[in-house]
């Protein structure tokens, strides 16, 4: 072979693989799939008639995830069915009503179990009485079920099965009460019935653990906290009982977690505590869960989103990043939890890589609207609050919102995240119109182009998101409604996510956590941050936790240069940091500071 043919036949070589190196960067580019809380399922209307006084209106909670066959199943208070998932994006609705007719209840599948023994799946709602049945189901991606126990004598409120893999025993957890505590009792491995006495397992100490104190801001003292939703994963031959408190109409509504070396204990509260927690932002709260492990065995915890503006139990359903430590720590990553979050595909380190980095291009953004509905102001559409919304005066063609970023940004991904005004629907509807929308983008408000068009879309999805499948140059956002489910045409969050043209905050100067001292006396579950507002913030993300290299719990915040938190445990020392946030990204942290 001469030289020019080797050099060629070299050149040829080296551009196939250079070819084959980017086409795998481009498979890799386009498999960078996120997610968006509150999560884009099709939730049912109340179907409870003394809930909807003021409104009829979408409602869940008390969700339970678990990988089963490689497919994921989502299982919430009163949907008349139930979801599954092979990547947790996208969830296809199984209509089954899991009573039989003697049942004259409205709590079809309150707070539901939701667990598996070897191929089968079982689930079971909550009951004060000994009637209820298991059911199981070996291929549940289809209505397949059939009782397991036709009566489960157990008689639990917020129960959870839990089949303890290694020794081949079932246990179940549960309790709801401002009263009584949770409770653990073995069950028979055949029967599946109450084997045993059951045992106290777990008790707020509110007196000791801020967080658990009643109240929007921990602060209530009229009554008691509840606790409920007991939960347990096994890790590392670890017991970790998890546990929702103070109550689930609130945005601290949050999960904690007790740690034993045998499934009934004795526990031991566990010194990182909240772990699943998520008071601001927009979409707040995260307590009553469960934890469960994805395809790449990574663990991920589902959890409850508080709305409770038509009634206390309006909420929604989130998932956030979770995991162990190296020191068995359990966590839960919620920083930016309701940004574009990467998937399960990604194979992320889900404490520091989850989030995609598209920020929030419209906060507090000015907007202009076709019609405003009474006090549904324009405004409420991009304020970050998931309890206001703004109302078009009707349902019609037309509609519309104009969303202006404030100067010419990338965009990647939108969020829509629908109200319910006016609606008339209740339980599941046996058929849906869907969502139909188009959205147009703009640099001058005269020249429009079509950015995302579901002018033919039949889903439901009250809270849509879109991962453009390439990112846009754009300034102004037009959603423009075509058609809806039911109701008036009414949006509580328009949401952009990607970058800004602009520059990050800096470094915020003259954090202070205020808190009383140990020898002192003062309420030391309490602490009250102070900080230099930073000109370019939009807002801030604190962190806090009880040694510095496990800063593992955060409040965002928006706007402000306070924030009092009332949930320390009381005794601990503290660490605590803060970073300033805008629509460019994310600025430096603060130096940790901590508090005795």
């Amino acid at each position: 072979m001469n030289f020019f043919k080797k050099r060629n036949l070299q050149n040829t070589f080296k551009t196939i693989a250079i070819g084959a190196l980017l086409l795998s960067f481009g498979e890799s580019f386009s498999q960078q799939k996120t997610y968006c809380n509150p999560i884009n399922v099709d939730y049912g209307y109340c179907p409870i008639p003394n809930f909807v006084t003021q409104g009829k209106h979408r409602a869940t909670a008390d969700p339970v995830i678990t990988n089963f066959k490689g497919e994921y199943f989502l299982f919430s208070t009163n949907q008349w069915g139930y979801w599954h998932s092979a990547d947790m994006l996208d969830w296809k609705f199984i209509p089954r009503k899991f009573l039989r007719p003697e049942h004259k209840v409205y709590d079809e599948l309150c707070a539901p179990s939701l667990s598996f023994v070897n191929d089968t799946l079982l689930v079971i709602g909550s009951t004060h009485t000994k009637e209820f049945p298991i059911w199981m189901s070996k291929n549940p991606k289809v209505d397949d079920w059939k009782e397991l126990v036709h009566k489960s004598e157990a008689g639990a409120w917020d129960p959870q099965i839990f089949w303890d893999k290694e020794k081949d025993e079932v246990y179940m957890y549960y309790g709801s009460s401002n009263l009584y505590p949770l409770y653990g009792m073995k069950l028979n491995r055949k029967t599946f019935q109450p084997e045993g006495e059951r045992i106290p397992v777990l008790a707020l100490n509110d007196d000791e653990h801020g967080w658990e104190r009643f109240g929007e801001y921990n602060d209530n003292t009229f009554l008691q906290p509840f606790t409920e939703g007991a939960f347990m994963t096994k890790h590392n031959n670890k017991y970790y009982l998890q546990y929702g408190a103070p109550g689930t109409e609130f945005s601290g509504y949050a999960d904690g977690v007790y740690v034993s070396s045998n499934p009934l204990g004795p526990f031991e509260y566990q010194s990182h505590n909240p772990f699943s927690y998520k008071p601001g932002g927009f979409a707040r709260g995260a307590g009553h869960g469960a934890t469960y492990q994805d395809t790449n065995n990574e663990y991920w915890h589902v959890s409850t989103i508080v709305i409770s503006t038509k009634n206390n139990f309006e909420r929604r359903i989130g998932i956030w990043p979770a995991g162990f430590d190296e020191d068995g720590i359990m966590y839960s990553n919620t920083a930016y939890g309701d940004y574009p979050t990467y998937l399960p595909s990604q194979k992320k380190n889900h404490l520091n890589e989850n989030f995609s980095g598209w920020m929030l291009l419209n906060y507090n953004k000015p907007v202009q609207v076709s019609s405003t509905l009474g006090g549904f102001q324009a405004n409420f559409a991009t304020d970050e609050d998931i309890k206001t919304y703004w109302s078009a005066k009707t349902s019609n063609k037309g509609e519309y919102l104009i969303s202006d970023l404030g100067e010419k940004s990338t965009i990647n991904a939108i969020q829509i995240n629908y109200a319910d005004q006016d609606v008339e629907l209740m339980g599941k509807p046996e058929t849906t119109t869907g969502h139909k929308y188009i959205i147009y983008s703009s640099n001058d408000r005269k020249s429009w182009k079509k950015a995302v068009d579901k002018s033919k879309n039949t889903k439901d999805v009250p809270h849509d998101y879109i991962e453009l499948e390439k990112p846009i140059t754009a300034r102004y956002l037009k959603l423009e409604n075509i058609q809806m489910p039911t109701g008036k045409f009414a949006i509580s969050g328009f949401r952009v996510f990607g970058k800004g043209s602009g520059t990050k905050p800096n470094a915020v100067q003259n954090f202070a956590p205020l808190r009383a001292e140990a020898k002192k006396k003062g309420e030391r579950r309490n602490v009250w941050f102070k900080w230099q507002q930073e000109p370019n913030a939009d807002g801030y993300v604190i962190y806090f936790g009880k040694s510095p290299e496990k800063l593992y719990g955060s409040i965002m915040v928006y706007g402000k240069n306070e924030y009092y938190f009332n949930g320390l445990d009381r005794s601990d020392a503290y660490y605590f940091q803060i970073e300033a946030f805008n629509n460019n990204g994310i600025g430096p942290k603060s130096e940790v500071k901590k508090s005795e």
